[in-house]
């Protein structure tokens, strides 16, 4: 009895709400795949949606996190010692 005094009716209707919403933007999505394949215009008009997605910026944090990761790979290239690779195929 005790398990059924602590579950809370509100926390189930937030859950199933957030469950029914991801399903309905899944199934939009996977519809407007289809959509896309069957009609050439489709197509375009599915493209032409991606770009909106770069509205949104890239946070500066993440920015350094790259150039940090991009400085250590060199580092790790320069300690490793091994010669640049050459084009004739030459050792």
């Amino acid at each position: 009895m005790d398990l059924l005094n602590t579950i809370d009716i509100d926390s189930i209707v937030y859950y199933c709400l957030v469950i029914f919403f991801l399903l309905f933007i899944f199934r939009g999505m996977y519809r407007l795949v289809v959509w896309s394949k069957r009609m050439p215009k489709g197509a375009f008009v599915f493209l032409a949606i991606f770009p909106l997605i770069s509205i949104f910026p890239i946070p500066a944090q993440e920015i350094k996190k790259l150039e940090r990761i991009k400085q250590e790979e060199v580092q790790n290239e320069d300690e490793s010692g091994e010669p640049p690779n050459d084009n004739n195929g030459n050792v």
